[in-house]
């Protein structure tokens, strides 16, 4: 039989790995945190954080056939195709089928979609900065850093 203090080591020795004090965990909770509040930044304009993702990829390239779109938030397309169907009804986003191959449709922003690109990087911004309150611009960078090497290690 295992004596308490044993097994209180062997937790000891865990600590890091179980929640709520993992990595994992940690950045689970932020990722929640970080969601809810931009969700209530999105409310006024009718928009949910998954539209702000796709506006924010074409806003740094208009017309992206849906499949680049998918890649770069890896997502999968049925899910995209209903966000797409959603912000194409709100006027933000039309589809063009693509001019060399048919089966390709191609994304582009509206007047409408066009215009949120002055409203809303300014309250990601804001959500950003509240976020990182007390944390230096180099402790910010060395964060983002770790966090991309982190996700390269595990895709």
């Amino acid at each position: 039989m295992v004596s308490i203090s044993k097994d209180s080591e062997v937790l000891e020795s865990w600590q890091q790995v179980l929640a709520p004090y993992s990595i994992g965990y940690r950045i689970k909770l932020l990722s929640q945190l970080l969601t809810r509040k931009f969700t209530e930044k999105l409310e006024p304009f009718g928009l949910t954080p998954f539209h702000w993702l796709v506006l924010c990829c074409l806003w740094q390239e208009d017309g992206l056939p849906t499949s680049s779109i998918g890649d770069k938030l890896k997502q999968v397309g049925g899910t995209l195709t209903g966000v797409l169907d959603r912000m194409e009804e709100r006027g933000l986003v039309r589809r063009e089928r693509d001019a060399h191959d048919r089966r390709i449709w191609r994304i582009w922003l509206t007047d409408g979609g066009k215009e949120l690109e002055k409203v809303l990087p300014p309250l990601a911004a804001d959500l950003r900065d509240e976020a990182m309150s007390g944390i230096s611009a180099a402790e910010r960078e060395l964060f983002s850093q770790l966090l991309n090497r982190a996700i390269a290690n595990l895709g």
